[in-house]
């Protein structure tokens, strides 16, 4: 096995094996969509920071991130990430291909000053995950669908659901308020400042989605947003849309609140044509890890490792 330099030759051969481990992904979890066309990989083979693996002329596999950012995670720290297109391996010996991939391309991304290395795999691929794990990568994301039906959820009195009107937006503000106090509580210690929270939230509600409420009387107590696009690039697949934020209030917990909430999106979402619904949701975070799985199917997983910091000063 030879490891080289990800390069614009390479496209058509990685663009295969893309469209082959989504075909794996989607045997397994029935509701994914057809993909018809894999993202264009010119800029994974132009920034210098990919690999491929070869035998001869076969490739046998690709691994690639985008360039790296600064403060990943609100964190000190410059991140690398590999979506779920920008990477993709043959069957036989999958482990170890991905294995010598990344030791290569590792040693690139240390280079470029990257200590938080992130990979999106599709949640079966055993061999993905079994290689990555391996490595001191640990899970902290998923991505999951369901079709665009009803959870069957039972009728709730004296609870109005409804899609919130634009000058409504507001209503939703001590929910959201609570989702950020909630993500900044043990295990999640998704910690937000008071000036990181009003800048997100004037962003949240000048974006362009939309919002389904759960009411007792004027009491908003549970949320849904919905936006047209989600963290890869199945989420823009027509057809499909994609939840990016969700709460309810911890004292209508249980009762069937966001199940009846859930039911009536997907209802309105049914009638306009939509056939799924997707979301992504931290693993580590209990009460998300706990209710979305009920209703929702995994295929992808976000892994993450934090290469110590001293690496960076070597000169590796």
């Amino acid at each position: 096995m030879n490891i080289i330099d990800f390069q614009k030759q390479h496209i058509g051969q990685a663009t295969e094996l893309a469209f082959m481990n989504y075909r794996e992904e989607q045997n397994k979890v029935s509701s994914l969509p057809s993909v018809i066309s894999i993202p264009d990989l010119t800029e994974f083979a132009e920034n210098g920071l990919g690999v491929a693996a070869f035998e001869g002329d076969r490739m046998l596999g690709y691994l690639c991130c985008y360039e790296p950012w600064d403060n990943v995670f609100n964190t000190g720290a410059k991140g690398a990430y590999s979506p779920i297109h920008a990477h993709g391996a043959a069957a036989k010996n999958r482990t170890l291909i991905y294995k010598r991939m990344y030791q290569t391309a590792a040693e690139k991304w240390v280079r470029s000053g990257a200590a938080s290395h992130s990979i999106g795999l599709y949640a079966h691929d055993t061999q993905a995950v079994a290689a990555f794990f391996s490595y001191g990568f640990g899970l902290r994301l998923m991505d999951a669908v369901r079709p665009m039906e009803n959870a069957g959820a039972p009728s709730m009195s004296g609870i109005v659901c409804k899609e919130l009107s634009r000058r409504e937006i507001p209503l939703v503000r001590p929910l959201r308020r609570g989702l950020a106090c909630h993500l900044g509580q043990s295990p999640c210690f998704m910690v937000s400042s008071e000036e990181a929270f009003q800048s997100w939230l004037v962003r949240a509600e000048t974006r362009d989605t939309r919002l389904f409420g759960a009411f007792i009387g004027e009491i908003c107590i549970a949320f849904f947003e919905v936006a047209d696009r989600g963290e890869n690039f199945i989420t823009e697949m027509e057809g499909m849309k994609n939840i990016c934020g969700a709460y309810c209030l911890p004292e209508y917990r249980g009762k069937g609140v966001i199940q009846a909430l859930l039911d009536h999106m997907i209802s309105v979402l049914k009638s306009e044509g939509h056939a799924r619904l997707g979301v992504d949701f931290e693993t580590f975070n209990p009460t998300a890890a706990g209710f979305w799985p009920k209703y929702f199917e995994a295929y992808t997983n976000g892994l993450v490792r934090r290469v110590d910091e001293c690496a960076l000063e070597t000169g590796i």
